[in-house]
């Protein structure tokens, strides 16, 4: 049998590449002799991530609709008709077997023009409202694996559609609490709240993590603050440094920084969705107030909805954060049941699940 050959579209953001690694990765472990090529834009985090885990890459000229009238405004309509032109070409060439969309505008081009010609499609959308490019093409799709089951009533058509959860890091499985407490020189009889923004912060976050020092204090709380590097320095001024506050710009090991945590504080991405219900673990949830069509809100409502996390609102978060922090810690069997409800939502085969589902779209295609 020929080498399988296998196109991913996917970028703008983490949240868009990281899963299709993941799920390039697993396609890899079942077929190490499948050539896979990505596609995505030339100066978003794609074009350095994914030559560095390997894969071959290659750009197209795209870009987000603006509401705004702007110049890449009056640019989009020949974006897209070039981005078409160059996706047919990358598609007559590289002859895919099957093309995989994992979300961000990059896709909408690529997965399109793959459907016109005849090629095989698979979509995976890991927000739990289903971005432009998925409710457009999901009906001519062979198939569409998404995260959450409230994702199908915004689609048309649900006969392709499976729930198979968002791919996530094996080796967040891979770390003990008990290794992870001694990592961080933490007390493990007391709580551990981790506070995260991203990889630029989030000012909101900090802002109200500030705020809430008393509340840890009077419940002795240890805390694993990861600023995001704008913030990093003027917090540092403000906050005392202790052996029960680790405070960095940024966090590397992050499987040590769940493993160790009873509690996490922080926004409603896709891909912080995942990994906080692979290893079930609570959460105050902050969803970014200005992300596509509200769609952390949708994420965040999904987990509190479910009893895995409670949600509040960015503009909120100062007035709220504290009150609901102290009604956890006063509450341990709450906490308790969050982290059952998440772990029950979690989707940890998400990424064998779907390679699976790719390679048997491209072996039917080469029958």
């Amino acid at each position: 049998m020929k080498e399988l050959r296998i196109i991913i579209a996917g970028g703008g953001t983490g949240g868009h590449v990281f899963p299709a690694i993941a799920i390039a990765e697993e396609i890899k472990k079942s077929k190490p002799d499948a050539e896979i090529l990505f596609i995505g834009t030339r100066k978003k985090i794609e074009s350095r991530v994914i030559p560095q885990k390997g894969y071959r890459f290659r750009p197209i000229w795209i870009s987000g609709w603006s509401r705004k009238i702007r110049w890449e405004s009056i640019l989009f309509p020949i974006k897209v008709i070039v981005a078409m032109l160059q996706s047919y070409a990358i598609l007559k060439n590289f002859k895919p077997d099957v093309v995989v969309g994992t979300g961000g505008y990059v896709c909408g081009p690529v997965v399109r023009t793959a459907s016109y010609l005849g090629i095989p499609t698979v979509i995976q959308e890991q927000n739990s409202y289903p971005g432009v490019t998925t409710r457009m093409l999901a009906s001519k799709a062979s198939c569409v694996h998404i995260t959450f089951d409230e994702t199908r009533k915004y689609l048309k058509h649900t006969d392709n559609v499976f729930t198979s959860g968002n791919p996530t890091r094996s080796e967040l499985d891979s770390v003990m609490r008990e290794t992870a407490l001694q990592k961080f020189n933490f007390d493990p009889s007391k709580p551990v709240v981790l506070a995260f923004g991203g990889s630029q912060g989030a000012a909101t976050i900090n802002n109200a993590i500030t705020g809430s020092m008393e509340v840890f204090d009077d419940h002795n709380v240890q805390l694993i603050w990861v600023t995001g590097d704008l913030m990093y320095d003027g917090i540092k001024q403000k906050i005392e440094e202790r052996k029960d506050r680790i405070i960095v710009p940024f966090m590397d090991d992050m499987a040590s920084a769940y493993a160790a945590a009873t509690l996490a504080v922080c926004r409603a991405g896709a891909t912080t969705i995942a990994e906080l219900t692979r290893i079930g673990l609570p959460s105050i949830l902050v969803p970014y107030p200005h992300a596509a069509a509200n769609h952390q809100e949708f994420n965040a409502r999904t987990l509190a909805d479910h009893g895995a996390a409670r949600m509040i609102r960015n503009a909120e978060l100062m007035r709220e954060l504290p009150g609901v922090l102290t009604e956890l810690f006063d509450a341990p069997d709450t906490l308790a049941a969050m982290r059952d409800k998440a772990k029950s939502l979690g989707k940890p085969e998400a990424g064998k699940i779907i390679a699976g589902s790719i390679i048997e779209a491209a072996e039917r295609k080469t029958q």
